[in-house]
């Protein structure tokens, strides 16, 4: 009976080293190597994109948030080709698995988007593209990021990385029903507007986003609101969520930026609402807007509690 015994813990132990050494190797196997994003990367991370963002819609029941590989390409072009912004890829044989970006423009770094091909997903690969993203912005004042509220893996990377929960947040899309106020002016924000804007930003958030700005002037059609003859407030990127953000000093200040805004697009608005700013989230839903998706922001470093009406981007 001893003897018996004594071979089975051999035979057990043996096993055990089997099976270590089958982890290692498939460890080995699944350790990417992570290095700065090309132009040639475009269409690999491009493609990720859409899968990546399409696996977990479909899983959740949500609507794609890039409607093409085409569209994701064309993400991935335009933020590898934007000199502010820093792209890493994650390769396996020589193979594109994943891609991260960090913009870099402004005092406050942000992450964004993160995805991972869904064949190698759980691997730890998505660890590793926001290690070399949280290495690259370094010493900056903060980070911040998007993630969708309800993919329970990117949430705990991010909290186990040191990043916080600061607001909860809704996609929100439609056109607000109200006419114009006649209190205030909304127009397309000129060059000159840049000071005044930044201003704001700062009083708001304790930080200036003039690089951002700038980049909304260049390629998006940016908005402000003028109230007794000064800007009360600014939008980026109306119908862009993933770019959009937006501050202003008062909520009436707010529902008149939208309201005008919506009146010069044909496209419905689309923005990122912190639903802890009740009374407007529940204007919204009075003028006809929809919730999309629920989406949570994640900080790390300096946060100032916003001293305003704003709503932030996905960089933001």
């Amino acid at each position: 009976m001893g003897a018996a015994a004594g071979i089975w813990r051999a035979m057990q132990r043996l096993a055990d080293t089997d099976a270590m050494e089958v982890l290692r190797e498939r460890e080995a196997a699944m350790t990417p190597e992570i290095r700065p994003a090309t132009s040639a990367d475009a269409e690999a991370c491009g493609r990720i994109i859409f899968e990546a963002f399409r696996a977990i819609a479909d899983q959740h029941g949500f609507s794609w948030d890039f409607p093409s590989a085409e569209a994701g390409t064309q993400l991935a072009e335009t933020f590898i080709a934007t000199p502010s912004i820093y792209g890493v890829v994650a390769e396996l044989d020589g193979r594109v698995v994943g891609s991260n970006f960090v913009a870099e423009g402004d005092p406050i770094r942000g992450i964004g988007p993160i995805t991972v091909d869904p064949a190698v997903q759980g691997s730890g690969i998505g660890r590793r593209l926001m290690e070399a993203a949280l290495e690259r912005a370094g010493d900056a004042m903060g980070v911040r990021l998007v993630q969708d509220a309800f993919n329970t893996r990117s949430m705990p990377l991010y909290a186990s990385l040191g990043f916080d929960v600061r607001e909860p947040l809704l996609l929100m899309r439609g056109t607000p029903r109200s006419g114009p106020d006649l209190g205030f002016s909304v127009r397309p924000m000129a060059a000159g507007d840049v000071g005044a804007c930044t201003d704001l930003c700062s009083s708001v958030h304790g930080v200036a986003r003039t690089h951002e700005l700038q980049e909304a002037l260049r390629v998006f059609t940016p908005f402000v609101v003028e109230r007794e003859g000064r800007i009360t407030g600014y939008l980026s990127a109306a119908t862009f969520w993933l770019m959009n953000h937006g501050v202003a000093e008062t909520e009436l200040d707010m529902r008149a930026l939208l309201v005008g805004a919506g009146a010069m697009r044909a496209e419905p608005l689309s923005l990122l609402l912190p639903t802890r700013q009740a009374n407007l989230f529940r204007w919204c839903l009075h003028q006809g807007m929809r919730a999309i998706k629920p989406m949570t922001l994640m900080t790390m470093g300096h946060y100032q509690e916003p001293r305003g009406c704003c709503f932030p981007s996905v960089l933001y």
